[in-house]
């Protein structure tokens, strides 16, 4: 596929994702990690062990693997100045990345504003493979899945999207906040503080180990 869109590539399913304890960083405890918890799970990134069983246990799956693609549609025109691919991505696209992981899903950031250079966006516009440039700024969800399954990891992953397009006041944005913190971890200019961050629980906490996404150019 063509250069120059956002796109995350989902990794081999046969890899389930993990979310190692990073050195130097205390884990979350007591009512923290409950509440994390609590949010993962409601994002649908808390998965039983046998999520992916259907890959190695013969016969439970009836071998048909259908490959289906949805849209969710990201609400520009009611929040013309919010950074939605920015949210969506994360640093260095690791939150994108995340999402991909958890649900088998592969997620394209499509539409308008989906080339970080617009004058390069504006040069590809109406080319072949770029049309979608004429379209609205939207979000594409593939899953090539047993036939069983993929029907739910497209709508898990639907809502794990819709949730995060969500703006929330700057305040109470943890997981903007998560996002930061994680980009200052990357860049190696982190600071500690005493504490514990309040507001809502960024889904991806403290899962840095991700495969970097392709973003934009």
């Amino acid at each position: 596929m063509a250069s120059g869109r956002f796109m995350a590539y989902s990794p081999s399913p046969s890899t389930a994702p993990h979310s190692p304890h990073i050195p130097g960083i205390r884990s979350a405890t007591g009512a923290f990690a409950e509440q994390e918890k609590c949010n993962m799970q409601r994002l649908g990134l808390v998965q039983p062990s046998s999520a992916h069983g259907w890959l190695g246990s013969e016969g439970s799956s009836s071998g048909l693997i259908v490959k289906k693609t949805i849209r969710v549609d990201i609400p520009i025109d009611k929040f013309p100045t919010f950074n939605f691919v920015g949210r969506l991505l994360g640093p260095r696209g690791n939150s994108l990345k995340r999402v991909e992981a958890n649900t088998d899903c592969r997620i394209l950031i499509r539409g308008r504003g989906s080339i970080k250079d617009p004058a390069k966006e504006e040069m590809m516009r109406g080319k072949p493979g770029y049309e979608h440039l004429n379209e609205p700024l939207h979000i594409l969800v593939e899953a090539e899945l047993p036939a069983e399954i993929v029907d739910t990891r497209l709508m898990q992953a639907r809502e794990i999207l819709e949730d995060l397009l969500k703006p929330v006041e700057e305040s109470q944005d943890f997981f903007k906040k998560q996002q930061l913190r994680e980009l200052a971890m990357i860049n190696g200019t982190l600071r500690e503080e005493g504490g514990h961050m309040s507001g809502s629980v960024s889904p991806f906490h403290n899962s840095l180990s991700m495969k970097r996404a392709k973003t934009r150019e």
